[in-house]
């Protein structure tokens, strides 16, 4: 089991976090205890309450789905795979003004490439008749109204958690009255805002979520699915609960922000006299250097500080996908970190630490000059070509080998010389000797510098008989470098991403959340050389550039114009912070 988390209190959500403690629990053998619920589902089991436990993802189509997401669907439809059951995705299409279609496809695809099917694909959409009957219902128990007061006279006569509010003048109205009006509503007869259908519950009732709360308001609005049959849309509170009530759901997970909202949903399923659904809340999941919130993130987007929802610096699934994310790093994740009742931010470096591990295991391992310089072998002959057979993943019990051309022009890193080495500098130097990877030794005799004493041309002598796989020189080198043939080279443009935060959690800064973004995030190469066996490289692959990172082919990239983006740096830092504690 591994958790890192920093710890909020309940009270707070990712927009407004508090920093109080740091935890760390680091056990890397330690076999995995139930979650507190799996321990309720697993009680429920045995004594009988159900005989097959029913789950749902119910994400809103306003937006793309990011990490925090990532962790309820992992919850959501593992629990149903562990326990036997199923998980339904819903869409709770509430609000016709900010939900597109284009939403709904991208989470599709999302819960789809995190490796999960659903077995039922529902909408709020499907039931507004049934959730409309249901306001119906409570009219004519008495316990809903139709309030001509505007939203700041209502705001205004909610009070506060130490005043009790005050009832509305149109409370009292009969059910006749109340049932012609909401059929009036239903009908388009008013504007929006002109009238909405409260709950009459209790306006001095302590949780304020009970002081008469909305249930309907007026929409004049085209709807992704139900076009303009409807311009009177039920609210989240009311459409929620009566959603898992009427597909059954037994254990209808939430974040801790809902906490608060139960009681309500209990109150209307109460009412109704509809299953009894239960809701369980768990905590949302916030990560270091970036945000979680949909409106933030639709921001971001809108005022193009970022490509858009896609963007590989975003914490969107879409967006780490496009980063070169594995779908199998992210579930490592999911489970790593696991679920708590108390909010909490993790290291974003857990994270990149799984999707090294990940890729460490499957990438294969190519060569790529970022910043070249050239190198020039003196004893090389100018017409020889040799093609060096180089392993793909060392990793990899069977993973092959490649032909790579070797001659006597290449390209190598300008980190990789030094013309005046420090000890221990374990590359190139005046007289200093290193290993081209898969090739041979080579001796720097000479270099050349420009006119601003930049170095443009280095001068080794090879060993013939230092050949990787089949060396018989007797010389030991403590370095390998990599490099690419000149003549051979191709080049592409390659994305160096870094974190978009300056700092570790944004949302909690004073000011704007903008004023923190990092504008260094974003670095591009546009001609980087790398070895020819890239040119067939499709869009998804995944590569370890040698001594460089981890990288991914992008969504652009063609075979004209390729492009690749930085997954991850090969540093594990977070790794190695774990086991110097």
């Amino acid at each position: 089991m591994i958790t890192i988390s920093q710890t909020l209190p309940c009270s707070k959500i990712a927009d407004t976090p508090v920093h109080l403690q740091t935890i760390y629990i680091i056990d890397m053998n330690e076999e995995k205890s139930l979650n507190f619920l799996e321990e309720i589902i697993e009680n429920d089991l045995s004594a009988g309450k159900y005989q097959q436990i029913h789950t749902r993802f119910p994400p809103e189509p306003n937006g793309y789905l990011h990490i925090g997401h990532a962790s309820s669907i992992h919850l959501n439809f593992g629990l149903a795979a562990r326990y036997a059951g199923k998980c339904n995705l819903r869409f709770d299409d509430t609000n016709p003004i900010t939900e597109e279609t284009e939403y709904v496809d991208s989470i599709r695809n999302d819960i789809k490439w995190l490796g999960y099917q659903w077995d039922n694909e529902y909408y709020a959409s499907d039931y507004f008749e049934q959730l409309y009957s249901f306001a119906i219902k409570l009219i004519e128990k008495n316990l809903a109204y139709v309030d001509d007061s505007n939203s700041d006279q209502i705001a205004a006569s909610k009070g506060d958690i130490n005043t009790p509010g005050t009832n509305s003048p149109f409370r009292d109205r009969t059910v006749e009255e109340n049932l012609k009006l909401f059929t009036e509503m239903r009908e388009g007869k008013y504007k929006d805002g002109e009238k909405v259908l409260r709950a009459k519950i209790d306006m001095a009732h302590p949780n304020l979520l009970f002081r008469d709360p909305i249930i309907y308001r007026i929409k004049h609005a085209h709807h992704h699915r139900t076009g303009d049959k409807w311009c009177i849309y039920p609210m989240y509170d009311f459409a929620h609960g009566q959603s898992d009530s009427i597909e059954n759901i037994t254990h209808s997970i939430c974040t801790l922000e809902f906490i608060h909202h139960r009681p309500l949903y209990d109150w209307f399923i109460q009412q109704l006299e509809i299953y009894p659904s239960h809701q369980y809340e768990f905590a949302r999941r916030n990560l270091t250097y970036t945000v979680m919130s949909k409106r933030k993130l639709l921001q971001l987007v809108n005022e193009n500080y970022v490509s858009g929802w896609d963007d590989p610096r975003m914490p969107t699934i879409s967006g780490m996908r496009r980063r070169g994310y594995t779908a199998k790093a992210i579930r490592n994740f999911c489970d790593a970190v696991g679920i708590a009742k108390r909010e909490n931010i993790v290291d974003l470096g857990l994270l990149e630490h799984f999707v090294r591990e990940d890729l460490n295991k499957n990438a294969k391992r190519v060569m790529a000059v970022l910043d070249p310089v050239k190198l020039v072998i003196t004893n090389y002959e100018a017409s020889k070509t040799e093609l060096l057979e180089i392993e793909n993943n060392p990793e990899q019990e069977n993973g092959g080998t490649r032909q790579v051309p070797f001659s006597k022009e290449i390209w190598i890193e300008r980190e990789d010389f030094m013309v005046v080495p420090p000890k221990k500098f374990f590359r190139l130097g005046p007289g200093l000797m290193v290993r081209l990877k898969g090739a041979y030794i080579v001796k720097c005799e000479d270099f050349k510098k420009d006119e601003n004493g930049v170095v443009t041309e280095i001068y080794c002598s090879y060993i013939p008989e230092s050949k990787s796989g089949n060396d018989t020189s007797g010389i030991h080198v403590k370095g390998t470098i990599h490099w690419v043939s000149i003549a051979h080279a191709i080049q592409a443009e390659v994305r160096l991403y870094d974190r978009l935060f300056k700092v570790e959690n944004p949302a909690a800064e004073t000011g704007d959340f903008k004023d923190y973004i990092n504008e260094a995030s974003l670095q591009t190469l546009s001609k980087v050389n790398m070895e020819p066996s890239l040119s067939i490289a499709k869009p998804g692959e995944h590569f370890q550039f040698l001594r460089k990172g981890y990288f991914s082919v992008d969504i652009d990239s063609n075979e004209e114009a390729l492009v690749f983006n930085r997954t991850v740096t090969l540093k594990d830092s977070w790794a190695k912070a774990q086991q110097k504690s």
